[in-house]
């Protein structure tokens, strides 16, 4: 090969060369092609610990809920539990003694089924108006009957209208003794109704 070839093909790769880098720099200024923006691990080693860090990630256990969540279920059940206790009102507004038996009568036979059946139950006797003698000290007519009860069933309990004493105090200028088995409410009435908006259910003998 002559001189004047070596210097021809020379001058010709160098032409080719310049013609190739021209286009591609021009196509990385425009980013007209792909440039990776993550790295992968150079070894197997590091490629192995990456995967083993992503695999604890996606397995990750949630964390364990609070004590107070992990208790509500059982507070939940002894609500339920507890809504399901049977419970009853019984009113007496009225100054007969019949009806006030009959109460009683009632609540004693309430009481002994659920007794036998193993079931819990909780009976209330509310007394107001005319029928607050049933529990007064000085003129109830079942007073014995109340004072056996209150041992012998304590399942049931007494509630006397504190609007109906006061006002019996003021019509007969001298105070009104209840029972002692019987506590003293505000009002007769409001008890009846705060009773059976927690779900009591209401009979009127």
């Amino acid at each position: 090969m002559s001189m004047f070839q070596y210097i021809a093909r020379v001058i010709t790769m160098a032409a080719a060369t310049v013609l190739f880098a021209a286009p591609l720099a021009a196509a990385e200024q425009g980013g007209r092609y792909w440039v990776p923006t993550t790295t992968e691990p150079a070894t197997p080693h590091q490629r192995i610990a990456a995967k083993a860090t992503t695999h604890n990630k996606a397995t990750k256990p949630k964390k364990a809920r609070s004590a107070v969540a992990a208790r509500s279920p059982l507070a939940a059940n002894a609500r339920l539990a507890d809504s399901k206790a049977h419970r009853l009102i019984l009113q007496v507004n009225t100054n007969d003694p019949a009806a006030m038996n009959l109460a009683l009568n009632n609540a004693t036979n309430v009481a002994q089924y659920y007794k036998d059946a193993g079931e819990k139950v909780k009976i209330e006797v509310v007394t107001f108006g005319p029928g607050l003698h049933m529990l007064r000290d000085d003129t109830s007519p079942v007073k014995a009957r109340i004072e056996e009860m209150a041992l012998s069933t304590p399942e049931v309990s007494f509630k006397a209208c504190g609007n109906t004493q006061e006002r019996m105090h003021k019509a007969e200028n001298k105070s009104i003794p209840i029972v002692r088995q019987a506590e003293v409410v505000k009002s007769g009435v409001v008890r009846v109704m705060e009773l059976q908006e927690k779900g009591w259910s209401y009979v009127k003998p």
